[in-house]
């Protein structure tokens, strides 16, 4: 199996109580018996359609024929099943046609999917996000325009942003707008690079949604403009001037293809403004920090996948005798009682296990975001805003290491293309690149999530690790990891306190070492997830439950993460007060 459902419902129903969402008005229709029939309905599709395609998907990767990009067959029956079933706009509302899904139980189904077969899985999601700024920002008319085929994913929805000199760096880009005689309709003229799922023939059309600087616009991110601009003319079929100039070829992620526009080329292309002019990025921004927390998903349940058969490998294989046992004639013994083997299964479900729990913690507060009132609503919309760039960055980078382990329980084998690890491992890489590098998530917690309203952000999320914190120290068996959670914390408040005291004397010395306090803020956000599934754990054992190993493999698995990963924090802490300042100090011409 690729993933555990025990796991992902004990996440959602016994960990985050995603069930207490249905208090609200816009949820109320649910009960948890159709979030079961929603996770069945998904784990079906990822059995039969996703996971049959997994390799193949990877060895017949996309081709560029004749201007268009041809992808594995089976995607277009995979990708019209997303549409017709009602995938795509599941969490929109009932006028819309949709589900009023919480975004919750969105966020596990595409974690199944993403477990069975990470390429196929891209595409409904990337036209969700398409369409729901469409529907946001947009006009009626482009919504009535637009919306209804891509919820029926007769076509694709991406998102443009990326040139060849602007990357991160959004203020550079390039790409022009110039209004003609109709308004709201503009020529759009420049390029786009890497752009997933920007063509394909598993769909009819490809609506980007676009960043472009109108002609005479202010310099800077204050300059840019949001577009709608469709591949093909949605009257008549014609080109629209959108032309797919390159197919890049990639280490992993294969069957999902990544491609490189030309936009206006022969001056025929035209984009449909979305909203205002020169706000576009503050509008990007809902997909990009949707896009965020589903990178972080993404990485924890390839990181799942990976696992899972590093698991069943180790049940398995026969290798060596106990370190005790000195007589050859002995039968050997899975590799899975050697205790080096069992540490490396321990790091990857803990990272793991560790990422979803924060990650669907997310997808809930996304989904208090649009349905709370209040301080409660107040307070999720700072707490996401700190805990995105935690959520995107700690699985992306961890889960490259875990599926590393996992390739190293398999050995040899791991290392073929007999089994699958080794794809896990190629493709796990993508994460911490896209969606923002890890050291731009670095620079947005320090230098500004961390900072902002002076500091609320980060007092309520030491609110909530001392709330979980007094509640376990009720119980005898976790009082020592309470305490140390505590102990953490509160040279983390001292830590930041430190960084926070050169605000405004030297930014670069102030934001030099930001990726790894983005490092250390995480191990710690990881082990409160970790003190809160086992103070879960330990309540269901105290009651007598009939699945003791589950839970107690819970309580082992917070004691390996706080034995072996919080004290991390030590090393990391003692880096970030320290005043050589290296980095800054060094010169391109020394190395």
């Amino acid at each position: 199996m690729f993933y555990s459902k025990r796991d992902l419902h004990f996440q959602l129903f016994e960990n985050i109580d995603a069930l207490s969402l249905t208090s609200f008005d816009y949820f109320k229709d649910h009960n948890r018996e159709t979030f079961e029939m929603v996770l069945d309905a998904a784990d079906q599709i990822g059995m039969t359609s996703l996971r049959p395609l997994l390799t193949e998907m990877d060895r017949q990767e996309p081709q560029l024929v004749d201007g268009k990009i041809l992808v594995h067959e089976g995607m277009k029956k995979i990708y019209r099943q997303y549409g017709e079933d009602g995938w795509i706009n599941a969490c929109f509302s009932y006028e819309e046609g949709g589900q009023q899904l919480p975004n919750t139980i969105q966020s596990a189904v595409g974690f199944i999917w993403q477990a069975a077969n990470y390429s196929a899985s891209v595409y409904p999601f990337l036209t969700s996000g398409a369409a729901n700024l469409i529907r946001t920002f947009g006009s009626k008319e482009l919504i009535e325009r637009f919306t209804p085929n891509l919820y029926n994913a007769k076509w694709q929805g991406t998102m443009a942003l990326t040139e060849p000199d602007a990357g991160s760096s959004l203020s550079d880009l390039s790409t022009t707008a110039y209004p003609t005689e109709i308004e709201g309709i503009y020529k759009i003229k420049g390029q786009k690079i890497y752009i997933s799922c920007g063509d394909h023939d598993a769909c009819e059309n490809v609506i980007h949604l676009m960043l472009a600087r109108i002609k005479g616009a202010p310099a800077g991110v204050k300059g840019i403009s949001m577009f709608v601009v469709p591949q093909k003319r949605t009257e008549t079929g014609a080109s629209n001037d959108v032309l797919t100039e390159g197919l890049y070829h990639k280490m992993g992620y294969k069957g999902a293809p990544i491609a490189h526009l030309m936009i206006g080329s022969n001056d025929g292309c035209e984009g449909f403004l979305v909203g205002e002019p020169h706000k576009g990025l503050p509008y990007m921004f809902q997909m990009m920090n949707e896009a965020r927390i589903g990178v972080g998903m993404n990485a924890a349940a390839i990181g799942t996948a990976a696992y899972n058969s590093a698991l069943a490998y180790a049940k398995e294989r026969p290798q060596g005798r106990k370190i005790n046992e000195k007589d050859p004639s002995k039968p050997q013994v899975p590799i899975i009682e050697h205790a080096d083997v069992k540490r490396m299964l321990l790091f990857q479900k803990s990272i793991v296990e560790g990422s979803l729990s924060l990650l669907l913690y997310c997808a809930k507060l996304g989904d208090l975001v649009h349905v709370a009132e209040g301080q409660e609503k107040e307070d999720a919309v700072l707490l996401l805003d700190l805990l995105t760039p935690i959520a995107k960055s700690y699985p992306s980078e961890m889960c490259c290491l875990t599926t590393s382990a996992a390739v190293q329980v398999l050995g040899g084998a791991g290392y073929t293309t007999d089994f699958p690890v080794e794809q896990y491992y190629r493709e796990a890489r993508i994460h911490p690149i896209h969606e923002g590098t890890t050291g731009i998530h670095g620079l947005d917690l320090l230098g500004r999530k961390v900072l902002m309203q002076d500091g609320r952000a980060i007092r309520i999320f030491a609110e909530k690790i001392m709330q979980i914190i007094v509640e376990a120290k009720v119980e005898s068996s976790l009082l020592p990891f309470a305490e140390k959670l505590e102990k953490y914390l509160q040279r983390a408040q001292q830590t930041s306190g430190h960084l926070f005291a050169k605000v405004g004397k030297n930014p670069e010395e102030f934001l030099a070492d930001a990726t790894l306090y983005l490092e250390y803020l995480s191990i710690l956000t990881i082990a409160w997830q970790w003190l809160h599934q086992g103070f879960v754990s330990r309540k269901a054992l105290d009651s007598g439950t009939p699945e003791k190993d589950f839970y107690q493999g819970k309580i082992m698995c917070m004691r390996y993460f706080f034995e072996y990963e919080l004290v991390k924090m030590d090393g990391l802490g003692k880096r970030l007060v320290s005043g050589d300042i290296v980095t800054v100090e060094m010169r391109g011409e020394w190395f």
